[in-house]
């Protein structure tokens, strides 16, 4: 009865359905796969050109603005080499007139000088062959006092000029006298010094003139409001003759 049993089970109307499945090749099923996966990608991108075109951005209309801003940066970018170019010659020409105008301002400031020391030497040789023989005065041209390159040291020139016949040498000295101040205080210095014998650079003796120049030194602090000089002639006590400059 068992047998039966099993046997009605395996074969009888109660076995489930049979059911019949076509295999399909392996070397079939990779072509299909490639087909799947390429029409997917198709899809795919048809999906996202079609989302671009809905949002307002085409490929070839972004392209085709890309290369005119391409375009429009390599034209700035030559405009722009070009107005850099014009820019340094105008800045080269600019220093080029500037160093003109300050070369002929320069030499107009010599030429100045040189006219007014030309006026100068006219007066002095006007003066020196005066036809008035009678007169035997001194003069003084071109005395100047100048700041010297070192703190407090000071340079002095000046040409003493005897007019008249000029029978005889002039034999005398010069002196100066400094008017300065010191932390605001007046002082008066005295060159050269009395009783130092340093005297040499002061003293005159000519007929025609004579040109004297040198140099003095004050406190760096101090400043010289005006210098005087005092030409004195041997066995005078009185000075002969007196000119100031002013410093300031």
């Amino acid at each position: 009865m068992r047998i039966v049993r099993r046997l009605k089970r395996k074969y009888g109307i109660a076995v489930s359905p049979l059911a019949v499945r076509r295999r399909v090749a392996w070397y079939w099923r990779i072509p299909l796969a490639v087909l799947l996966v390429t029409v997917g990608v198709a899809l795919s991108w048809q999906m996202y050109e079609a989302g671009m075109r809905f949002a307002g951005f085409e490929r070839g209309r972004a392209a085709e603005e890309l290369r005119q801003l391409r375009e429009a940066i390599s034209r700035l970018e030559a405009e722009n080499k070009r107005l850099s170019a014009i820019a340094g010659q105008s800045e080269r020409k600019i220093q080029i007139e500037r160093a003109t105008q300050a070369e002929l301002a320069k030499s107009m400031k010599v030429l100045q000088d040189e006219n007014a020391h030309l006026k100068e030497d006219l007066a002095f040789f006007r003066k020196l062959m005066s036809a008035d023989r009678n007169d035997e005065a001194l003069s003084v041209y071109r005395f100047r006092v100048e700041n010297s390159v070192l703190p407090g040291e000071y340079r002095y020139r000046l040409l003493v000029l005897q007019g008249g016949q000029r029978e005889r040498e002039f034999r005398g000295r010069i002196q100066l006298l400094v008017n300065l101040t010191v932390e605001g205080k007046k002082q008066v210095l005295t060159l050269p010094a009395p009783g130092t014998g340093d005297d040499q650079g002061y003293n005159l003796d000519f007929r025609f003139y004579q040109r004297l120049e040198g140099t003095f030194r004050i406190a760096p602090e101090a400043k010289v409001k005006s210098v005087q000089l005092r030409v004195f002639e041997n066995g005078w006590p009185q000075p002969k003759l007196m000119q100031t400059v002013n410093m300031s």
